[in-house]
């Protein structure tokens, strides 16, 4: 990153290109949801805003699936059998790309791990997944081995990860109001990116 990467319109110009990947790609169903990706994110950052988490979690919790936003695999990817990997990619983009922080790209990155973690420890968690959730933890490697659960546990931004599990879980709720994708893409500011 050169030194005015996080400069106001370095910034903005990272707000205009996000806001138009949700323009162009926000509308695709959630894979197998009844929420669209939009809909999935801006309910995922609402979450994570009425729990008062800081800008960055609550910007990861709106981003976390940006993955799916730019691949063409198509929504159906997991119902072909196909794992498309979206929290690297999601994250690796959003570092290589966008230059954010890893309490930004972190969690995006472990909010797979995440799910497969909590199926290992909690033993309701895995009933309680929709059936599209629970089809792609089967692709994503299932649930944890004891010795993953304590490599994740140290993990940097594991708990982050976690809390950002449970809104992404929940954020699936057809038609629910929450504040516009401005009103969260606003919150980014230059303590979310690298430093120069």
């Amino acid at each position: 990153m050169s030194s005015d990467d996080s400069s106001p319109k370095r910034i903005s110009d990272i707000v205009e290109r996000l806001a138009g990947l949700f323009t162009d790609r926000g509308g695709e169903l959630y894979g197998g949801e009844a929420v669209t990706q939009l809909e999935h994110a801006l309910q995922a950052a609402q979450l994570a805003e009425q729990e008062d988490r800081p800008s960055h979690e609550i910007v990861s919790a709106l981003l976390h699936d940006v993955g799916h936003l730019i691949h063409d695999l198509g929504d159906d990817c997991a119902e072909r059998g196909i794992d498309d990997i979206h929290e690297r990619a999601g994250s690796d983009w959003l570092e290589s790309e966008a230059g954010f922080h890893g309490a930004v790209t972190q969690p995006v990155r472990l909010h797979v791990p995440a799910k497969r973690f909590l199926c290992a420890v909690d033993a309701d968690y895995h009933a309680s997944l929709s059936e599209a959730s629970q089809l792609s933890l089967s692709l994503q490697g299932g649930p944890f081995t004891d010795d993953e659960v304590a490599a994740f546990r140290k993990t940097p931004y594991s708990e982050s990860a976690v809390r950002l599990r449970t809104w992404d879980d929940k954020a699936k709720i057809p038609g629910l109001p929450t504040p516009s994708l401005q009103h969260f893409l606003s919150l980014i500011d230059p303590s979310m990116f690298v430093p120069t």
